[in-house]
């Protein structure tokens, strides 16, 4: 079975003072683990969309894509099910917001949502698939500036 999701990185401005939208949720150990919004990719969606709607969804704030980060696929195991994923990550910067850049972590799946320094944001991530996404950042920052 393939499973197709997408979100990614938004940050609430350019240049070396940005900060970056990160979401935490909790595994089933109790720990807090620290990822980039995602999530499917429905019917009628381009992954481009689907990127805006969940890390709107998963942060509170509505972004601009800016350009793709990278695409991570894996396979799990649920219910007995074999699944491949691929999700598809896109770098944004935050629209001019009405409730300025205020997070939101309302969504039920989210526990907790930070602005992290993006020096830092690779250290908070869990997954090193999502850490090796950070490196085409400056790129592609500098090919849209």
């Amino acid at each position: 079975m393939d499973e197709t999701s997408a979100g990614g990185l938004v940050l609430d401005r350019r240049g070396p003072e940005a900060n970056g939208a990160l979401i935490g949720r909790l595994d089933r150990r109790g720990r807090l683990l620290w990822s980039l919004p995602k999530g499917h990719v429905e019917a009628g969606e381009t992954e481009q969309d689907t990127a805006i709607r969940e890390v709107s969804e998963e942060t509170g704030i509505r972004g601009i894509v800016v350009g793709k980060l990278g695409t991570i696929d894996f396979w799990f195991v649920a219910e007995g099910r074999r699944i491949h994923k691929t999700v598809h990550h896109f770098l944004l910067l935050a629209e001019d917001p009405v409730n300025g850049l205020t997070l939101s972590d309302e969504d039920v799946e989210v526990s907790e949502v930070a602005w992290v320094p993006l020096s830092e944001v690779a250290q908070r991530l869990a997954y090193a698939d999502e850490r090796r996404l950070l490196e085409r950042v400056p790129d592609l920052l500098a090919e849209t500036a």
